[in-house]
């Protein structure tokens, strides 16, 4: 299962990503883009969240222009998350009616992630998702992820920025999982990615957590 570090194309994850081949990639967000090297998989996100958290607008033409820009890459992204609205269901139905559509024209054969919102179930996903999204918030994303793990073969979990954090999603069955935290959390944070990398690539026994 692939870490996403957000828009972080530091020296460390690099050598994460050469170390641990299929193991790191990047998710990026409108206002962090990078070229992206042929090697490194990365999946588009729509900054709705950001957005969200900083009490601000979610940015359209920002995410129009950060579309354009994946036809440059050497690479198609692995997926796009479709515009959401975050903790607001009906609204995030709404917004993927919207969006899907023009997304697959202005990209065309990438993979469309569905970001799923506090209320949802698996019957309120819409016809043409290709991936689940683990959104919404904190409280309800973790008590509600084997709801997407156990009816749906990808799923991708958001804000994941602990060593215990990505066990969960681990023993959950998740095939990705994105969080900001693991270079700007200082060594300590850093040291819980190189463990868990090291343990669920090699096998060992994992931390036990009470």
């Amino acid at each position: 299962m692939i870490v996403m570090p957000t828009n972080n194309s530091g020296i460390q994850i690099g050598y994460m990503a050469g170390k641990y081949p299929g193991r790191i990639g990047w998710l990026l967000s409108p206002a962090g883009w990078r070229n992206p090297p042929s090697w490194m998989p990365y999946a588009i996100d729509n900054g709705a969240f950001g957005a969200w958290a900083n009490n601000q607008p979610w940015d359209e033409k920002g995410f129009r222009e950060h579309l354009e820009k994946t036809k440059s890459a050497s690479h198609k992204p692995t997926w796009i998350v479709v515009p959401d609205v975050v903790t607001d269901a009906e609204a995030t139905i709404i917004r993927w009616h919207e969006w899907a559509h023009q997304i697959k024209e202005l990209t065309p054969n990438v993979p469309l992630a569905f970001a799923v919102q506090d209320g949802m179930t698996k019957h309120h996903v819409p016809n043409g998702a290709d991936i689940i999204f683990v959104g919404g918030s904190t409280e309800w994303k973790w008590k509600n992820l084997y709801e997407w793990t156990d009816n749906f073969p990808r799923v991708h979990v958001g804000r994941v920025n602990s060593e215990r954090m990505l066990w969960m999603a681990h023993d959950a069955g998740a095939e990705s999982r994105d969080g900001t935290g693991w270079v700007r959390g200082g060594e300590d944070r850093l040291a819980e990615l190189w463990r868990y990398l090291d343990e669920s690539t090699n096998g060992r026994k994992q931390m036990q957590f009470f």
